[in-house]
């Protein structure tokens, strides 16, 4: 059952701006990555075994 709301704006879903989600292109944060990576499959992709190396992933400047 669907309702009808009258006066209010739809929200409609817009992507990221280009640019927002930088990439890695001179392999700054590939370590971290790998560690990151070798924990999960060494804990079969179970992330809260891994949260020192996500956490050292998300304290790498972006700059």
């Amino acid at each position: 059952m669907s309702t009808m709301t009258f006066g209010q704006k739809s929200f409609t879903p817009t992507p990221p701006d280009k640019g927002s989600f930088p990439l890695d292109h001179e392999g700054h944060c590939k370590k971290e990555m790998l560690r990151y990576m070798l924990c999960m499959r060494a804990n079969r992709n179970d992330n809260s075994s891994c949260r020192l190396q996500t956490k050292a992933y998300l304290r790498l400047p972006n700059g």
